[in-house]
């Protein structure tokens, strides 16, 4: 009976160690396998993104120049246009109406302080600014 035990005792010594023997195999084959996929992927990334700065990119800003060009000619083509308008329109909002439609009319604000004109930082408080002039004549 001994002896059926000993045997048992050997046979899953041995078993463990092709079992573990196999899992090495495996753990390396993989490692490998996985190591020379990521070799692939860098190549294969290198190469389109040579190619696309080769090939694509250019067409690419053929294809979008013009439409971003447009688009920026447009935006300043508009504030050009409203210029007038919101010149006439603000100084009623900032109640500043002597500086209603003037072209010299600022109206921004820097850290708090609001600069109405270039002619008069604060403001003109009487009626009719004495350096007054047209937006809508140039």
């Amino acid at each position: 009976m001994e002896n059926w035990s000993v045997d048992f005792s050997k046979m899953l010594e041995a078993m463990v160690k092709e079992v573990e023997q196999f899992l090495t195999d495996t753990a390396k084959d993989i490692s490998e396998a996985v190591d020379a996929f990521v070799e692939a992927s860098e190549e294969i990334v290198a190469q389109m993104q040579t190619t696309f700065e080769a090939e694509i990119e250019p067409r690419i800003n053929e294809f979008l120049d013009p439409i971003l060009e447009a688009y920026l000619g447009f935006e300043i083509v508009v504030e050009e246009t409203t210029q007038p308008v919101v010149r006439s329109i603000e100084p009623f909002l900032n109640e500043h109406p002597a500086c209603v439609g003037c072209r010299h009319y600022h109206g921004q604000s820097y850290g708090g302080t609001m600069l109405v004109c270039g002619m008069h930082p604060y403001g003109w408080e009487g009626e009719k600014c004495p350096d007054w002039q047209s937006t809508w004549l140039e």
